[in-house]
């Protein structure tokens, strides 16, 4: 067996050839876009190269492609616990030990050299919202952004000595189904209607005032995490520029107290309905036109929910509830929209896990973000739950 980095054109393109091989005969699978996966490996494009890098390989045997696997840091992620943990992703490999750990191998000795001493995978070189995790259970075809993998992963990277670091729950639901709890939906107009709180939904037109909207009430609502990043303004202004073809203003939602940002929502229209369909990640200019023709189409009928925030001292009150009060009536309107996934909420968040089983979601699908820590002596230990 033979570990190849990727350089040049030739084996960038046998690296997206992986997955066609793997997934062959898996009618779950769905392609991921290659020109999303090629910007997050241009520094050109990706911020987080600035303070990181990163590195991918394809594994041969006897010549034929059988797997591959990319490594990554950024300074930002690896200062944030015990040991500077770097990540891996986009693994693809056949179901064989020794390649697995050949590909698990190349990728823990080159964190090992940016002087990591942990690995976190299978996870992304960029914000979480997309390819985050491996699937657990739902192996069902993925909505756009999430991670897919034969169940066999599992097993190979617990082989190879990762351990669960977090559980991510997604859950479905139809916000305009008749028989969601009436009491959810009273707080929900009583909220909306309360003086001093207003709703609005995103416009391109005004992000600018809406990305900084975001980055406060991400700070506020997040910053309390042991892991908090916070975002840049101009690496979140270029995600929804590159963005704009799974999005729709009026499914992104901010709430406000007395002209103050409190609460965000966001949710991005699942692309992978029309993915599955055209069987390719790699758009030609007439696929790309087919794709934009399915969506006026109106092929897409599910959103994913990525995003669902509200600030501290304002948890507790009602405020999505009233959020999802607005945003029914854009999906009573746009009836060809019939399911929400909402994805994904770590099992560190029980307050989060606890607020979508009250409204009335199901719980359909658990990916979980894995760790190896390279001391095989040290204690391992899962991520703290939210208080």
């Amino acid at each position: 067996m033979e570990v190849i980095q990727v350089t040049g054109k030739h084996l960038v393109d046998e690296f997206h050839k992986v997955p066609e091989i793997i997934y062959k005969k898996d009618r779950n699978w769905i392609p991921q876009l290659r020109l999303m996966i090629e910007n997050t490996f241009d520094p050109a494009k990706n911020g987080r190269f600035k303070k990181g890098d990163a590195r991918r390989w394809v594994l041969k045997n006897d010549g034929k492609l059988v797997g591959r696997i990319a490594a990554f840091y950024d300074e930002d992620y690896a200062s944030g616990y015990d040991q500077p943990t770097g990540c891996c992703g986009f693994f693809e490999c056949i179901n064989d030990e020794e390649a697995a750990f050949k590909l698990l191998d190349t990728a823990r000795d080159w964190l090992k050299e940016q002087s990591m001493e942990a690995m976190d995978g299978p996870v992304n070189f960029d914000e979480n919202f997309f390819f985050w995790g491996m699937l657990k259970d739902g192996f069902r075809p993925q909505t756009f952004g999430m991670n897919y993998n034969p169940p066999y992963y599992n097993d190979l990277f617990a082989a190879y000595g990762f351990k669960t670091y977090y559980e991510q729950y997604s859950y479905s639901l139809d916000i305009t189904n008749p028989d969601l709890p009436d009491r959810f939906w009273k707080i929900a107009e009583w909220v909306a209607k309360k003086p001093g709180y207003s709703f609005e939904h995103f416009s391109f037109k005004n992000q600018d005032k809406f990305i900084r909207d975001f980055i406060e009430i991400h700070e506020k609502a997040w910053g309390n995490h042991d892991n908090y990043k916070p975002i840049k303004f101009q690496l979140l202004k270029d995600l929804l520029s590159g963005a704009k073809i799974i999005l729709d203003e009026e499914f992104i939602w901010y709430a406000y107290h007395n002209g103050k940002p409190i609460a965000f929502f966001m949710q991005i229209l699942d692309l992978n309905q029309i993915l599955q369909k055209l069987k390719t990640g790699k758009l030609s200019l007439w696929q790309g036109l087919k794709l934009l023709y399915l969506k006026k189409r109106k092929t897409i009928t599910r959103c994913r929910v990525i995003v669902l925030g509200v600030v501290p001292g304002y948890q507790g009150k009602g405020i999505e509830s009233a959020i999802f009060h607005h945003l029914k009536k854009v999906m009573l309107r746009k009836k060809w929209y019939n399911d929400m996934e909402m994805s994904w909420i770590g099992d560190f968040n029980p307050k989060m896990n606890a607020l979508f089983k009250s409204f009335g979601a199901d719980r359909t699908q658990t990916h979980r973000t894995m760790r190896y820590l390279f001391d095989r002596d040290k204690e391992f230990v899962r991520a703290p739950i939210i208080e």
